[in-house]
């Protein structure tokens, strides 16, 4: 990922606005939880997320997946390459892996994970359960399978039109 810490385009807080903007209105209208973001390249607002995890029953529909998804789809690619996300609050480990996977140039946040601590949104327990060695944590996991899932990869290995990523 590229660290633009010297460049010398600021965030622009109307496109923070935005990201709140939409997680108050999101939220009162009853789409889920207080969080909205927003994907920007070239100054323009490319696509708008919100999060949709109680009204759809799906809890991967955090406000940065869903503008990643609307982005990824916007631009016909998987990777948010010169592109900002700005989001309301500081990312949860699930949005930060999906952020990183996504390779935009910044993050921009508002409220801070321990504001969302405060008011219900505690992610500390998966960064602790993160640290655990996998006998350790509270869900259990075990590995099985491996020399046939390994097949797969061998596959993957040898196909000579993969996309790297």
């Amino acid at each position: 990922m590229k660290n633009i810490n010297n460049s010398s385009d600021e965030p622009r807080a109307d496109f923070m606005r935005e990201a709140i903007r939409l997680s108050l209105e999101k939220m009162q209208a009853g789409f889920g939880g207080p969080f909205g973001a927003v994907v920007v390249k070239d100054g323009q607002i490319i696509a708008r997320g919100f999060n949709q995890v109680t009204s759809t029953h799906d809890p991967t529909c955090h406000a940065e997946v869903d503008a990643i998804r609307k982005a990824c789809q916007v631009l016909g690619t998987f990777q948010l390459d010169g592109c900002d996300l700005y989001t309301s609050c500081e990312p949860c480990p699930m949005c930060l892996g999906a952020i990183y996977w996504a390779r935009p140039a910044r993050v921009f946040y508002a409220n801070t994970k321990a504001d969302a601590a405060a008011v219900g949104f505690d992610d500390q327990f998966i960064y602790d359960e993160i640290e655990k060695p996998l006998d350790q944590r509270q869900l259990p996991m075990q590995q099985f399978l491996r020399d046939e899932a390994q097949v797969s990869f061998q596959a993957w290995a040898a196909h000579e039109s993969r996309t790297d990523y």
